[in-house]
């Protein structure tokens, strides 16, 4: 696929609930490489879009393609394994198991091993869960989370469990991170910090990220470009600049307080 073609398409996306329109005529791109804010009001959309994308949704009409490919119609784990991950707007891990184990999980969908060579415990399969425990020991020290590796994952404290979240996507060897409101629930402080770490991994691990935030300190220091949903509907796109001067966006969303 060609490098200028967007890395992912939503064409005409609309989601319909029982007669209601969540979202409704959603056109956006995002270019490999970029950092994009999708924001707007509670109730706008915004999560409805990462289900759509990631297949928990399938479109009413319209299409997403991935690579210049339909996902439309594919299995969330058939999406993950074609490059898409996801954290979640309140924390989703598997908190009765160790923190370890939550990232090595992740790991798993891009094994070579069958059913045989495991149950026979033969072949590849020691080999590669050795790999897999050797990566994420890796991610789990890049998160500041490796003394904690075989803690139970429901012991972290928050914004441990935030850090978590994000690693166990990573393991998943994305090339599209979805990250819904990372920063809630966080001190100004925290907030700050992951700002930094995300500017980090994107860099480091060659990501686009697609950004859900109502901390606007966070989107607006770190987004290159921002789609404003109202009602399931973009109402305004552009660079931090050009949404904080929207007045449509300003009426909708930002107010004058947000603008200070």
């Amino acid at each position: 696929m060609a490098e200028n073609k967007p890395l992912l398409k939503a064409e005409d996306v609309s989601e319909v609930f029982g007669g209601l329109k969540a979202v409704a005529d959603f056109n956006f791109y995002i270019n490999r490489g970029e950092l994009i804010g999708l924001i707007g009001p509670n109730g706008a959309g915004k999560t409805t879009i990462f289900n759509l994308i990631t297949g928990v949704y399938v479109p009413t009409t319209g299409d997403i393609k991935l690579d210049g490919e339909s996902i439309v119609g594919q299995k969330p784990y058939e999406i993950t394994q074609r490059g898409i991950a996801r954290t979640f707007q309140n924390i989703r891990l598997f908190s009765e198991l160790s923190v370890l184990d939550n990232v090595k999980i992740a790991y798993h969908c891009h094994v070579k091993y069958g059913l045989i060579e495991t149950v026979l415990r033969m072949g590849r399969y020691f080999t590669e869960e050795d790999e897999i425990t050797a990566e994420s020991l890796k991610l789990l020290k890049i998160f500041k989370l490796e003394e904690h590796a075989y803690e139970v994952a429901k012991n972290l404290p928050y914004g441990a469990q935030r850090r978590l979240e994000i690693a166990r996507a990573l393991a998943a060897k994305p090339k599209l991170l979805l990250l819904d409101e990372p920063a809630a629930g966080m001190n100004p402080q925290e907030t700050h910090e992951l700002m930094e770490m995300i500017r980090w991994i994107r860099k480091q691990f060659g990501l686009t990220v697609l950004l859900i935030e109502h901390d606007m300190s966070l989107v607006m220091g770190i987004c290159e470009r921002i789609y404003v949903l109202e009602y399931g509907m973009i109402i305004a796109e552009g660079t931090p600049t050009e949404i904080q001067n929207n007045p449509e966006v300003i009426r909708a969303y930002l107010g004058t307080e947000a603008m200070n």
